[in-house]
């Protein structure tokens, strides 16, 4: 199965070092049957883009939950080694075991281990231009769940942007340049 897992920019550096990673509470998002049902028309790759979709929103919560804890940490700011980057990442993988959980959403699934770097098809992540709608997004992303529709302006300024691919080789690469 296709699944879509959110990520940050420490998680794909931790992905690399580590040749796996196992996303936060194993959640990642597909094309589920349920998913389906919920959309009148949509072929298969349509689909695939909401679930995709759906992840690169849950990639702003990680973000957010990311600059939480740097907030959190009491370290001065000048044993900080960089700024954040603010860059929604999806990591595209192809599992076995995942298990949907119709309970939080019609596109989550549960994974059943972790994610090893032989299972990513592509790994789609935010260009540079994006990161001021992607941090004003990260500020907002708690009000926007809760309905806030000037918060789901700014997080719609965010979305407009699409994600960049990049095949699994590439990676480092990309790493490399941030």
């Amino acid at each position: 199965m296709r699944v879509y897992i959110p990520a940050t920019v420490p998680m794909l550096r931790t992905l690399v070092a580590e040749r796996e990673i196992f996303p936060l509470g194993a959640t990642a998002f597909a094309v589920t049957p349920t998913l389906r049902e919920a959309y009148a028309s949509g072929d298969d790759d349509e689909l695939a883009e909401v679930a995709m979709m759906e992840a690169a929103r849950a990639s702003l919560r990680l973000l957010a939950g990311e600059r939480d804890d740097a907030d959190d940490s009491g370290s001065p700011a000048e044993s900080e080694p960089s700024r954040p980057i603010y860059r929604r990442a999806v990591i595209a993988a192809d599992v076995i075991g995942a298990k949907h959980r119709p309970d939080l959403d019609d596109a989550v699934v549960k994974l059943a281990g972790p994610l090893t770097y032989n299972q990513i098809a592509s790994v789609h992540v935010d260009l540079a231009d994006a990161e001021p709608q992607v941090a004003k997004a990260v500020d907002v992303i708690d009000a926007a769940d809760l309905g806030d529709t000037d918060a789901e302006f700014v997080l719609g300024d965010a979305e407009d942007h699409q994600l960049a691919w990049y095949a699994a080789q590439e990676l480092p690469f990309l790493l490399d340049l941030l």
